[in-house]
């Protein structure tokens, strides 16, 4: 198949000077030739954009640079992994609520002994003698968190984390190697060549350009 390169100049300069005369800027790009066997996926990932997945990076949702990168599967493995993440921190979170309160050298003064929910300890410190009188001051005792679900909500913000640098660095380098590909493939196919051209009408003979597939 071939395609004269004329064309396709005159189209870029017609589109040029269209901006140039107040054109909009966000009208769609204008419509190129392209080679017949490049498939619709192929074009698509040709025309991927680093600023789109850059832009799609600042929603915090891991796994939608591998979608916009037309890796759905890879894409819904990492959004999956965040669901378990996010779900491990919830776990931990409530699991730490539910640790006991630490041991202490003073005396404890305890409030609603027996209610779980609203249970407060003060420990009694020593704070001044006067007369044999001895003042105490309080300070206040807080639960310790329970041991497994710190190490749930650890679990889960290194998922969190892991997801979203791999969304990013893995995704971002995916839209560039694909785009390449295509590129690299259809590049190679494309040649230069010469073609005569004669107006019997004018009278006149010229070469023009034309690029092969």
């Amino acid at each position: 198949m071939k395609q004269n390169l004329l064309i396709v100049m005159m189209i870029c300069l017609l589109t040029g000077l269209g901006l140039g005369q107040g054109g909009d800027l966000l009208n769609e790009v204008p419509l190129y030739p392209i080679p017949e066997e490049m498939t619709f996926e192929e074009y698509q990932d040709m025309n991927r954009r680093l600023t789109v997945g850059l832009a799609i990076a600042a929603v915090p949702v891991p796994g939608l640079i591998h979608f916009y990168a037309g890796e759905k599967k890879t894409g819904a493995i990492i959004l999956g992994t965040a669901v378990v993440g996010l779900g491990s921190i919830i776990a931990g979170a409530a699991m730490a609520e539910d640790g006991d309160f630490p041991d202490s050298d003073f005396s404890v003064l305890i409030l609603n002994e027996g209610d779980e929910d609203r249970e407060r300890r003060f420990e009694e410190i020593p704070y001044e003698n006067v007369n044999g009188e001895i003042t105490y001051k309080l300070r206040e005792i807080n639960r310790e968190p329970d041991g497994a679900g710190i190490a749930l909500i650890a679990v889960g913000a290194g998922l969190l984390v892991a997801d979203i640098l791999y969304d990013f660095i893995h995704g971002i380098r995916t839209i560039e190697k694909k785009r390449d590909a295509v590129r690299y493939k259809y590049g190679r196919s494309m040649k230069l060549g010469f073609q005569p051209q004669f107006n019997l009408e004018k009278q006149s003979v010229g070469v023009g350009l034309a690029l092969n597939f």
